[in-house]
């Protein structure tokens, strides 16, 4: 998790597309959220969040090939406070691994 997070950055997520379809719903929370083709504009209070992704080729690490999906985020009208709080819950939901 991080401790701020910027109106625009990107990200890459080790997932594919139709996982990340999956997950999208719930990682938005509570969140109005319209979805197209490889984006996704989710209504923030009196902002937004405009979300696009690219599938990019795998990653190879000796004999194991990892999905990359190549995530933008756009904030548009929230403050800094608004996006730690969205972008810890949509973290957190969508961590993987374990340890």
């Amino acid at each position: 998790m991080q401790a701020s997070y910027a109106e625009t950055f990107q990200r890459d997520m080790g997932c594919t597309e139709a996982e990340w379809l999956g997950w999208l719903p719930r990682a938005v929370g509570q969140h109005p959220m319209q979805c197209q083709a490889s984006s996704a504009r989710i209504t923030i209070g009196a902002g937004h969040l405009q979300l696009r992704w690219q599938v990019m080729p795998p990653r190879v690490i000796a004999q194991i090939r990892l999905p990359v999906l190549r995530m933008h985020f756009q904030f548009e009208g929230l403050s800094d406070p608004e996006r730690y709080t969205f972008m810890r819950h949509f973290d957190l939901y969508t961590q993987r691994g374990g340890g």
